[in-house]
């Protein structure tokens, strides 16, 4: 009865929202903006525009526990209701006049607008993210995706900070130590992409082939890190909108790296926020760059701001076609090989689902990330292949041209595709689509069209054959060499020594037992231009060679690697675990380490040196106190992950009323 009842509500809900969508046109928001750090409280004060299409008694905003005030209808007060889901606004309203609606508001958001680092030593910041969040728990809006409106942003904040929002800065008034900053918005979007960043940031400016303005925020200390970052930005800019055949949407495009974002990426109208994990220099390039998240958040400009999926069923329609146009990009930055190589993991993926039980139709709402992204991305280059590249380009041209600002369904995509190549795709709906597993005869067959896949899957050395030793040598590719060396590490010889980049780092992530023929060669791994090569070799040099760990350790002990400093945290845990290096340095040491688990440094940081502590036994009040705060983390991941730790603590006596007393005391 329970679960019964709860489908009911569901129903219910879904029923309100498309009477309002049909009853009712939001047409657009100007909302004033401001924010007080000390409580995380957001200020506002909201004029909403709208036309009503049939006469109703009664319209609704979505907004979640807030407190409102000088609520008025076209001036006028008026009889409301705020159930704390909420606004509902009564009247008699009558079809073909357009009203206004105007009021104050204070909210202090649990999630979708997120205060970071104001009661710590992290970057100072404030910053949205609306995708499964629902911007209204910051902003009164509406939460149907169907239901696209104009949203003009005016923020006042303190005058050291920058304000970035969606659309073009139109102006900024300095009122005392405040700076009103006035956003202008030209076309409607729907809710969930509201952007809000606050924080302090330079920029670095481009211009599209097109025209269009290109901001590139960055932290001020970041200014060398700004190439590596953004490398490629325009280029695949330029490229997207070539592709796709229609111009970008928007009036200008930013891009923000923000602290501990909840995920790689977020494709906000005109306005994408990123993860500052992903500020990089050269070195880091190589293991772990921006390009894909880059490619795939511009993508979603097309795909997903300008047309939207009108229900999860057709989640796809955002996500399968920007992770497709994102590897359109990177194919046009890295080639040809490169894009079948992220086609065959997409498809390895996919096959894993098939095994497992757990694949799903892309008409689930409820796939996963996987199918939604990876084998939607298949679903276009399928298709492409199909019906021939001329009427593939042609039917997503009409497509975005049929439903600029609107909202879509999987039919109103295929249907055109339909007319452009004159075929009945109902069959390749069926198998691509519908089926809940993947069609991986299909996709082997047109990967087996690549010669670079070919020659990936016919060097295999998981049986030995006379072959496998020159393969290690043989000017195969980097990811049959990289395979091949997984296989059988102990044949390498000196001469492997001598590949690329990537070769190496695969010996250094494969050799764990080093012979000692192979030491000299082993030891020049530590000068690569690779963290993830270098933190490989120093682990197993120092595993291997006991005798030279304070050499290796002094040799490396400058390079701080990743953002989430995987070389600086392994150097420190193996310096604590070497008795006699640097003994009078050794609480330094210990302390840096613990200093990386503090609130002031992103998650991914703190769960490495989480890692560490844990491993190495070190616990003390300074460790026990930012685990606890990691257990409150706003991200789910982060948090699960700290509360785990903590249980498992909690069974050991020694440390078990500490744990208790520091969770009792917020």
């Amino acid at each position: 009865m329970k679960h019964f009842l709860f489908y009911v509500f569901l129903f219910l809900v879904g029923l309100t929202q498309a009477q309002q969508l049909e009853n009712v046109d939001f047409t657009r928001v100007k909302a004033d903006l401001s924010f007080d750090v000390n409580t995380s409280k957001v200020f506002g004060l909201v004029e909403y525009e709208f036309k009503i299409l049939k006469s109703v008694d009664s319209i609704y905003i979505d907004a979640m526990q807030m407190h409102f005030d000088e609520i008025l209808l076209n001036n006028e007060k008026v009889v409301y209701e705020n159930n704390d889901k909420q606004l509902v606004v009564y009247s008699k309203y009558k079809a073909g006049e357009t009203y206004k609606l105007s009021f104050k508001y204070e909210a202090q958001p649990k999630k979708a607008l997120y205060f970071v680092g104001w009661d710590n030593e992290a970057p100072n910041q404030i910053w949205t993210q609306g995708q499964g969040k629902y911007t209204s728990n910051w902003l009164p809006s509406l939460d149907d995706t169907n239901d696209k409106i104009e949203f003009d942003l005016s923020v006042a904040f303190d005058s050291a900070y920058e304000v970035i929002a969606n659309g073009n800065l139109v102006d900024k008034a300095v009122e005392a130590e405040n700076t009103v900053w006035h956003f202008d918005m030209k076309a409607p979007m729907s809710s969930y992409l509201v952007a809000l960043v606050i924080g302090k940031y330079n920029k670095h400016e481009e211009i599209s082939n097109s025209g269009i303005l290109l901001d590139m925020y960055y932290y001020p200390e970041d200014s060398l890190k700004v190439e590596p970052t953004y490398r490629y930005s325009k280029q695949m800019f330029d490229f997207l909108e070539k592709e796709i055949g229609i111009d970008y949407p928007w009036q200008n495009y930013k891009q923000i790296p923000v602290h501990d974002f909840l995920y790689a990426g977020m494709e906000n109208t005109s306005a994408t926020i990123f993860s500052d994990a992903f500020v990089i220099d050269s070195t880091a390039f190589v293991d772990k760059n921006y390009v894909n998240v880059n490619a795939h958040e511009l993508a979603h400009q097309w795909f997903g701001d300008y047309v939207t999926a009108k229900s999860g069923e057709h989640h796809w329609l955002q996500e399968g076609f920007a992770t497709y146009y994102a590897l359109l990009a990177e194919r046009d930055v890295f080639g040809e090989n490169y894009y079948y190589w992220r086609l065959y993991e997409y498809a390895q993926q996919l096959m894993d689902q098939n095994r497992s039980g757990t694949s799903t139709s892309l008409f689930n709402p409820k796939s996963s990330s996987v199918t939604f992204y990876k084998r939607g991305a298949w679903v276009l280059h399928a298709l492409r292949e199909q019906v021939g590249d001329e009427a593939f380009k042609k039917a997503v041209k009409n497509y975005l041209e049929a439903y600029p600002f609107s909202v879509v369904e999987t039919d109103d995509f295929i249907s055109e595709v339909e007319k452009t190549s004159g075929m009945d795709l109902t069959e390749f709906v069926n198998a691509w689509l519908v089926q809940v597993e993947f069609p991986l005869e299909n996709a082997l067959e047109s990967l087996m069209q690549s010669a670079f896949i070919q020659e990936y899957e016919m060097v295999d050395c998981e049986l030995l054959t006379s072959k496998c030793d020159y393969y290690l040598t043989a000017p195969i590719s980097d990811q049959a060499k990289e395979k091949v060396i997984s296989q059988i590490p102990d044949r390498v010889t000196s001469k492997v020594f001598k590949g690329s980049l990537k070769t190496r780092q695969a010996i250094a992530q494969n050799m764990d037992k080093i012979p000692l023929n192979l030491k000299d060669d082993y030891e020049t791994l530590l000068m690569d231009k690779s963290y993830q090569t270098i933190e490989s070799a120093l682990f197993h040099l120092w595993i291997n060679f006991v005798e030279d760990r304070e050499l290796y350790l002094s040799q490396t002990r400058g390079i701080v690697g990743f953002n989430d400093k995987n070389v600086r945290q392994l150097w420190l845990a193996l310096a604590l675990s070497t008795p006699l290096y640097k003994a009078d340095e050794k609480e330094n040491f210990l302390n840096e380490l613990i200093g990386y688990s503090n609130p002031r440094y992103n998650f991914e940081v703190r769960l490495t040196a989480f890692n560490y502590l844990n491993s190495l036994g070190i616990f003390n009040e300074t460790v026990f106190v930012n685990l606890v705060e990691a257990s409150r983390h706003y991200n789910w991941q982060f948090k699960k992950y700290a509360k785990n730790m903590l249980e498992e603590l909690s069974k050991n006596s020694n440390y078990k009323e500490t744990i208790l007393r520091l969770q009792n005391s917020n």
